[in-house]
């Protein structure tokens, strides 16, 4: 699907790590036939692992490149996963303000299931789960204000969100 200026169709996806942003993502964009992007894939194809990110240059010059390649994947179109943290940085989230974002929810259960891969340095620690709970109460509130569309992924299969997502987004134009 395109818009007006034959660019393809944009749909954001935020939510927490673990929440199934790739997972649903890459599904929608299927569903709608757009091209897909993960920013923190893109980031870490261009400048480098993450981790080694966070830690060679902390954590602010790593949020100045995903805002970057926010910008960019929105320019071009398409379903656009976000990590987890992007909406911590506010020019960040005023370049979501054009566009149908939809915010993904998981439960710290289901969080608990996810996380057994690690390679994700702020859940670096002890207690992986209880990290997460604590950075997702300090983001929720971004997640909320950005978001169009609010769907938990914690007991739902990620193909039934996805097709439930295509279907807002068609209808939304």
């Amino acid at each position: 699907m395109t818009n007006s200026a034959d660019r393809p169709l944009t749909t954001v996806f935020v939510g927490p790590m673990a929440a199934g942003k790739t997972s649903v993502g890459r599904r929608v964009a299927r569903a709608l036939e757009v091209p897909f992007v993960d920013t923190d894939k893109r980031i870490a194809a261009e400048h480098g692992p993450i981790p080694a990110l966070f830690a060679e240059h902390g954590e602010k010059h790593f949020r100045e490149l995903e805002r970057a390649a926010v910008a960019a994947a929105l320019a071009e179109g398409g379903a656009v996963s976000l990590g987890g943290g992007a909406v911590t940085d506010a020019a960040t989230r005023a370049l979501l303000a054009e566009h149908p974002v939809v915010y993904l929810t998981v439960s710290p259960e289901a969080v608990a299931r996810r996380i057994g891969g690690g390679g994700r340095p702020l859940l670096a620690g002890e207690d992986p789960v209880a990290r997460w709970k604590e950075i997702f109460a300090a983001r929720r509130g971004w997640y909320e204000e950005v978001a169009d569309l609010t769907v938990d992924t914690s007991r739902r299969p990620m193909r039934t969100i996805a097709e439930e997502i295509a279907v807002w987004r068609k209808e939304r134009g």
